[in-house]
């Protein structure tokens, strides 16, 4: 058996500038952590000419028989089209599993593509680094599958830690953050994150902001452009150990962020965030596209009892996490190693860029 695990992350600032269709002419950045709670993936290899893939998530047993092309389709499209990558179509039991529902704003969904490629590679011997995993989830979630999304949770995912992200045409690069430990004690316990109760399909979002930034409707590209200025000033805060002024940007770039695209917010998360600003809290956002998932809140401790009391009495339920490291990572492989044959398909891509970014 393989088990391979990459964490989600929350956007701490410039959410939004990670899509190509901002980032390829003005450049983009965000400040991004990875968090305590994971996507993970078991492997194992099975002795017939079959391939099975069971998500708890979504529920869902797939088996598919060795005779046919694997299609890339259903609530399994995803960890498909990484094997169709490896070219594995037999030989393997993949087990899927989720602290977090997919749909929640955390990325989760560049958290399978990751974590499947981590655990993918090694059980076929290939060393990626971390820089090549990212992209190799880029090009599977974006250009393969055609997803509407930004490049931020892919590297995220990926590499793990508190990091500046920044995306041009040229490339991604990633940056960690030279922050004390004290700021990042600090900072972790001033977060709070809110279940709304709600899931949501980013794509309906992520689709008209694209258009609108492609078409250069200015209302738009103003408050991306406002949103990646906040992320150089987060930046710059964190470094000199400075959170003072964090909740409010936060509470700035999330009404910047409204005017992306329709459906980034609704009445109840207006009510909401309306809500724990009057008991205490300085600034927050909905994490992700918008539209549901997790409410992120700054707040000091002495308001955090309040706001918690406020919020869950209104529906909302209180996420504990702490931020993480580590990044995509192997917790266990008990000798696993698929066959050559079993993988004889594999992408030149992948193979040409395993050693490095």
């Amino acid at each position: 058996m393989l088990i391979a695990r990459a964490p989600v992350r929350i956007g701490l600032g410039g959410g939004g500038t990670d899509l190509e269709a901002y980032y390829r002419r003005y450049g983009g950045c965000v400040v991004s952590t990875s968090i305590d709670k994971y996507f993970y993936v078991f492997l194992n290899v099975i002795q017939d000419e079959e391939l099975v893939i069971t998500s708890s998530d979504y529920r869902t047993f797939y088996r598919h028989g060795n005779q046919h092309v694997l299609p890339i389709d259903g609530d399994l499209a995803l960890p498909k089209a990484v094997l169709n990558e490896f070219g594995i179509q037999k030989g393997v039991s993949m087990f899927l599993a989720s602290e977090i529902p997919p749909g929640t704003g955390l990325g989760s969904s560049s958290s399978v593509a990751v974590a499947t490629i981590k655990a993918i590679s090694i059980a076929c011997g290939v060393s990626l680094s971390k820089h090549r995993i990212a992209d190799l989830a880029c090009q599977i979630e974006i250009e393969k599958l055609g997803m509407p999304i930004g490049k931020q949770d892919q590297y995220a995912a990926a590499f793990g830690g508190l990091n500046f992200i920044t995306f041009t045409s040229r490339g991604v690069s990633v940056e960690p953050m030279e922050v004390e430990p004290e700021t990042r004690r600090e900072l972790n316990q001033n977060l709070l994150l809110f279940f709304t109760g709600s899931s949501r399909d980013s794509a309906k979002i992520l689709t008209e902001q694209k258009g609108c930034s492609e078409k250069d409707d200015p209302e738009v590209i103003a408050a991306l452009h406002a949103v990646k200025e906040m992320a150089l000033e987060v930046k710059a805060g964190f470094e000199r150990g400075d959170l003072s002024r964090f909740g409010e940007l936060l509470d700035l770039n999330w009404q910047r962020k409204k005017r992306f695209a329709s459906g980034i917010t609704n009445p109840l998360i207006d009510e909401c965030y309306s809500l724990a600003l009057a008991n205490g809290a300085v600034g927050g956002k909905i994490t992700g596209a918008g539209g549901g998932g997790f409410l992120m809140l700054y707040c000091e401790p002495e308001h955090q009892a309040v706001v918690t009391a406020a919020l869950e009495a209104r529906g909302l339920r209180r996420m504990d996490f702490r931020f993480e490291l580590d990044g995509a990572r192997v917790l266990l492989n008990a000798g696993l190693r698929l066959p050559q044959e079993n993988f004889a398909g594999i992408g030149a891509t992948t193979m040409t860029h395993s050693g490095g970014p």
